[in-house]
């Protein structure tokens, strides 16, 4: 069955649900957030959904707020079916929760009830999971906590990183929402309610988050590192000066151990030590200096006092 479809969406992890809903269905029309000015030039910029709406030639709305007068009189005009929202960034009001006979859907990028929230991917990583996946789920007034109605799973790998896993999660997320759809259109899928006693909240991540304390677990750090991978990113301050140093990409290193919070040469691998083993340090970057492989730092390191 096709259905009329209105899309919600805003950052490029919703960009693969909306080419896969337009394929099987009428998308009557894409909402996303108004342009914003970016960048020390402070241009404006277009959502990476808006773009991908044009080129499909999808007809887009951007109100700042929809419930700005006007706004739900244009939304019901669209007379539509269901509307699928994945990462759209405004908080929808009852009166367009009950607007479509199906409902309002929306692709969230955990395993529900597990990380309701701002950042559900990273901290799946922090969480130190195993895995994680995609739900799909009605969209109520409460925060991420609608009735389930589809879910894909994904294991989450000892490299695996916040931008690893979007990516992962963003295809499993297109994949899941055809299905949901046409289940929804049938009948035929049933509504799990979630479990408000397994409960676990993502905040949002800050930029505060980005230093790292040698003082915990290599573990610890190995979590953060990869899970506030591309952002905030991760950084130690190095030396009596205090120089900042930004951790791109380490492995961890359970059987070399180190002074918490010093830099060794082992073997001609760089190390940062920590109070439970050490992180083997594989990209870093002076603040202010371009980025550089273990190698490259140890040459410019010697004779600087690095202990080995």
């Amino acid at each position: 069955m096709r259905l009329r479809v209105v899309f919600m969406g805003t950052p490029e992890f919703a960009v693969p649900a909306l080419k896969a809903v337009h394929l099987e269905h009428e998308v009557v029309a894409v909402y996303t957030q108004p342009d914003r000015p970016v960048g020390r030039g402070l241009e404006m910029r277009a959502s990476a959904v808006k773009k991908a709406a044009l080129e499909l030639g999808l007809p887009v709305a951007q109100p700042e707020k929809l419930s700005l007068p006007g706004e739900f009189e244009r939304l019901q005009a669209l007379r539509p079916d269901v509307i699928v929202i994945v990462a759209y960034g405004q908080i929808l009001r009852k009166n367009v929760l009950e607007l479509p006979r199906l409902g309002c859907i929306n692709i969230h990028s955990s395993l529900l009830p597990r990380w309701r929230g701002a950042a559900p991917i990273q901290w799946a990583i922090l969480g130190g999971d195993t895995e994680t996946g995609v739900s799909t789920m009605y969209l109520v007034e409460k925060l991420d906590a609608g009735d389930v109605l589809l879910q894909a799973k994904t294991p989450i790998g000892p490299s695996d990183t916040a931008g690893s896993l979007h990516d992962r999660l963003m295809a499993l997320g297109s994949q899941l929402i055809l299905p949901t759809l046409t289940g929804l259109a049938e009948g035929t899928l049933p509504r799990i309610s979630q479990n408000e006693t397994q409960v676990t909240t993502a905040s949002k991540l800050t930029k505060e988050m980005e230093v790292l304390n040698p003082e915990e677990p290599a573990v610890v750090l190995d979590r953060k590192i990869r899970a506030l991978n591309p952002w905030p990113g991760t950084s130690i301050w190095v030396g009596s000066d205090k120089q900042r140093l930004k951790i791109k990409q380490a492995t961890l290193s359970l059987n070399v151990s180190g002074n918490a919070g010093e830099l060794f040469d082992r073997d001609g691998k760089l190390y940062l030590g920590t109070t439970e083993g050490s992180l083997e340090l594989q990209r870093i970057q002076w603040d202010g200096k371009r980025e550089v492989d273990a190698a490259a730092f140890l040459n410019g390191m010697r004779g600087k006092g690095l202990k080995s």
